[in-house]
């Protein structure tokens, strides 16, 4: 009986130079930075691709979900999404690059809000309880405005691009291992590349939108103040969340925490933009 060939374990390097070879390329090849905060990010898309699968998405859950239409909330978050996209402009007169912004009210008992890339929003009334007042709104419609401005969705879609092809270079490289060491490295690679990654990563872009959304916030003469204490009220909604390490968030102290540190560039800015209003 013939036995299969050994396997003789070594390392096949090319896959591996190869990928980080295409890594340095791609990666400067397609550098961008993120209005207000000035970030180089890696964007691979164009604002009109971002902007079409926007849309595409947007539809589809407008289709599946049910619209308020009616009442005074759509009203009051139209109202709000109109105030802090001027702000936007007024803070930096090229962060806008001519999303055609819509934002609509999803009946839910989710406490969720969220933005697609190129500018759709949409803001479930399970929320509503929780921000409180109008300030509260707007404190979470600010941050899910700065993800669209950052290109947040754009950027993730870049960087599990090359996780992916990352992962496929490191198969290559390991094809000549027995399957069980195979198996072994490829889930130490998928725990590294996820909790060391693209966690850490998501939970940056958060921040940045905190941060942002509080600027945008205060620049259309909203209550910045207001935002940590939103914070506060969505830690006593919560029913428990993973530790910070394992969750594409931060936590609620930490961010409580962010707030508070940007807040005196937040309450300088309303002053800039506001004083003449009060």
């Amino acid at each position: 009986m013939i036995g299969q060939p050994r396997r003789s374990g070594g390392i096949r390097w090319l896959p591996i130079l190869l990928f980080g070879g295409y890594f340095l390329y791609y990666y400067f090849a397609n550098q961008s930075e993120v209005p207000l905060t000035g970030r180089s990010q890696l964007v691979d898309i164009t604002r009109d691709q971002e902007m079409a699968l926007g849309f595409e998405a947007y539809q589809q859950l407008l289709q599946t979900e049910r619209v308020v239409t009616q009442g005074q909330v759509p009203q009051q978050v139209r109202a709000i999404a109109i105030r802090l996209i001027e702000a936007v402009r007024k803070l930096d007169p090229k962060a806008d690059p001519g999303f055609e912004w819509d934002v609509n009210v999803i009946e839910s008992p989710q406490a969720n809000a969220f933005a697609m890339p190129g500018g759709k929003i949409a803001v479930y009334t399970g929320i509503l309880p929780i921000t409180a007042n109008v300030d509260g709104l707007a404190a979470v419609m600010g941050h899910e405005i700065a993800h669209a401005i950052a290109r947040h969705g754009a950027e993730r879609m870049a960087y599990q691009k090359l996780v992916q092809m990352g992962s496929m270079a490191a198969g290559m490289a390991i094809s000549d291992m027995d399957p069980g060491t195979q198996r072994n490295v490829m889930a130490a690679l998928g725990a590294g590349s996820k909790f060391g990654v693209l966690l850490p990563f998501s939970r940056d872009h958060e921040s940045e939108a905190d941060r942002m959304g509080l600027m945008f916030a205060a620049a259309a003469c909203f209550d910045p103040t207001e935002a940590p204490r939103l914070w506060e009220r969505m830690a006593a909604a919560s029913q428990g969340s993973p530790p910070e390490f394992a969750s594409t968030h931060p936590s609620h102290d930490t961010r409580i925490r962010q707030l508070n540190e940007w807040m005196p560039e937040a309450l300088k800015i309303r002053e800039q933009y506001c004083t003449a209003q009060r």
